[in-house]
This record gives C-alpha cells, structure tokens and sequence, in this order.
C-alpha cells in the first residue's frame, strides 16, 4: 500500500494571511491567523503532486482521508508546558559547557564565564537556555558521566532560579536524573534516546517533556559516508516510528518537540533538502525546532566567504525557516537573531 505524506507550502503573512483567512482561501499554521497556507505537497515515495486547497474535495477518498488527518494537525495551536507559541518563533539560545564542542568550546566551561554567558543570552531575549557538557560534534567522543555532570552542575544550580526555560542537552540518563532533580523543563537528546536505554524510563518516570532529535550513527561515525533512500521521509518516518515506541510505553503528553538534525548524519545535500522541505513535519502534530546555527554547510555554501561564527548563514537559515512555520530555532547569537527576527517580521507581518 502507497503511503502518502502532507507538506504544506505557499505560505502568507500579517494582514495578508489575515485576508485569506477571512475568506477561506488559507489554512492558519498552528492555528495562527497571521500565518497560513494555500497550497500542499501530496507526497509519496515515487511521486509528488502540488495542489491547491480548494482542490481537496477532488482528490481520491483513502488520499483525501489522509490529508484531512494530516490538515488537522498542522492547523491545531500547539499548547506546551510553561512556554508560549504566541509570538513565534522561540529562540533556545546555546550554552554549552565544554572544552570542545565544534563553535564555542573552551568559551564558558568555567563557572563564572558561563554564568555571565547564560544572563547574557536571557538579557538578549532566548526563550530557552540549552546547557550541555558533552560535545556531539563530528569526531567527538562520548564523555564519563561524572566528568558531563561536573561541568553542567555548578552553572545550573545558579541559574535555575533565573526564571528562565532551561533545557538540558545529553544522551545519558544519569545526568537527565539529575538535571530533573535541579528543576530543568526539557530534555534534548541527539540521539534521539537510543544512546542509553533508559533514557526512555526516565522520561516516563518523570512526564518531563522532551526532543525526538534524528541523528543517523554516532558523533564519532555519522559522518562518514551518510546515506538515505529519501532523506526527508526516512526522518518523517522516524519521527512516526519514535512517537509511536513512546505512546506504547504509556508516555500520553504533547509536551514533545522535533529536530530533524541538521549535520547529524547528513551531507550537504541532506542538509539543504530538509531546509527545503521542513514543513512537512509540521504534519506530525508537534513543534518543529531547528538548529542551524554556525553549522558546516553554511561554509560549503558560502566558500571563500565563509566567517567564524558564520552569522549571515545562521541568519539566512533562520530567516528561511521562518517561512516554513518552524517554530524553534537552536542558535549561539541570540542578539543578532532576535534583530533579524524583528525586522523580518515587522516587514512581512
């Protein structure tokens, strides 16, 4: 049996998409009237088809079915503990504790400097704090679970009282135990809880919400060679996959977000076909998160005008993302994004 999948695209802003809306001609993403849609991609794995909404009623019964479904969630507000999807998108800015991550290592791994950093980012407007202690870029190496816990531990039990959302980014489940018991509200795994096996016990122990993140391999080897029969619909179909291993173990909340993983297992290629295409996840019923930010690909795009932190990348990227309903954005420059933010809505909106 075909299996089909729902993109949506063609997507309006501010008083425009308020006009459409009002006249039935677009679909409010989120349920967000200052942003919708006209248009969706019927997928499949041989064909892809581009219809217009008013075209739905003429589509086959099992395939009109299916859209109907998936219009439902992709137009449904997103409602997620003690964060607000009103003013989209959020901005989780990056802290991260450690001597090597592949951007800022070394920069904040003592507690003071770290400190400084996490105020600077919430001064700046992130909505989410990111802390993590071990590096998960290409060729990095898993790190003892004392030695993560250590760096991580001093610099949240100093901010976890700053009125801020912290998420707290590692694959092992002795540190997500302990970073529950110091009041942290997210877990970010990038491996999508397949690195320790009871991650998944945790997070159904505890009801905490979390990340599905798609990584294909390990730090140490995704990058060797990455390789996909359809780079997008193998995520979307691990997304389902993971969402589905979750609600059987009895874990009912939404309170669940999506990274497609962006340099975790892809190549360039990968990379630009899920920028491309990432609203298609917005089907799956749950906030899409992305993070973009200083990546590689920014530098194979760019060349010989390739920067160290690669801010108009990152921007470009996020920009972009916005188009496309992400409603998340994972980055380091939290100024600089929320500047770019502000003036691309106040143009568009």
């Amino acid at each position: 049996m075909v299996k089909y999948y729902t993109r949506v695209c063609n997507f309006y802003f501010g008083s425009n998409s308020l006009e459409k809306v009002k006249k039935k001609l677009s679909i409010p993403l989120h349920g967000n009237k200052l942003i919708s849609f006209d248009t969706i991609e019927i997928l499949s794995r041989k064909n892809v088809r581009r219809i217009n909404i008013g075209e739905i009623h003429s589509l086959d019964k099992l395939i009109k079915k299916k859209i109907k479904l998936d219009l439902k969630q992709i137009s449904k507000k997103k409602f997620f503990k003690k964060l607000k999807f009103s003013n989209l998108p959020l901005l989780m800015g990056v802290l991260n504790l450690t001597p090597n991550s592949f951007s800022d290592g070394g920069k904040y791994n003592k507690k003071n400097l770290a400190i400084k950093h996490a105020k600077k980012l919430i001064k700046d407007g992130c909505d989410i704090l990111d802390i993590g202690g071990e590096a998960t870029n290409p060729g990095s190496k898993e790190v003892n679970t004392n030695i993560e816990w250590n760096r991580i531990y001093p610099t949240l039990s100093s901010i976890k009282n700053l009125n801020i959302f912290i998420s707290l980014d590692t694959r092992k489940s002795q540190i997500m135990k302990r970073g529950i018991k110091n009041n942290i509200n997210l877990i970010n795994d990038v491996s999508g809880f397949d690195h320790d096996p009871n991650t998944i016990k945790i997070l159904k122990d505890t009801n905490i919400p979390f990340v599905i993140h798609h990584m294909q391999g390990n730090p140490q080897i995704m990058q060797k060679n990455p390789k996909y029969k359809n780079v997008v619909l193998d995520i979307y179909d691990y997304f389902e996959t993971k969402i589905k291993q979750i609600r059987s173990i009895g874990i009912k909340h939404n309170n669940i977000i999506l990274d497609p993983g962006i340099g975790f297992g892809k190549n360039l290629k990968h990379n630009i076909t899920i920028l491309r295409n990432i609203s298609i996840f917005h089907s799956l019923g749950f906030p899409v998160m992305l993070g973009t930010s200083r990546k590689k690909f920014i530098k194979n795009l760019s060349g010989v005008n390739d920067s160290k932190e690669r801010l108009g990348g990152t921007i470009s990227s996020c920009l972009s993302a916005i188009m496309e309903g992400v409603q998340i954005l994972r980055v380091h420059d939290i100024n600089e994004i929320k500047q770019s933010v502000k003036v691309f809505k106040s143009l568009k909106f």
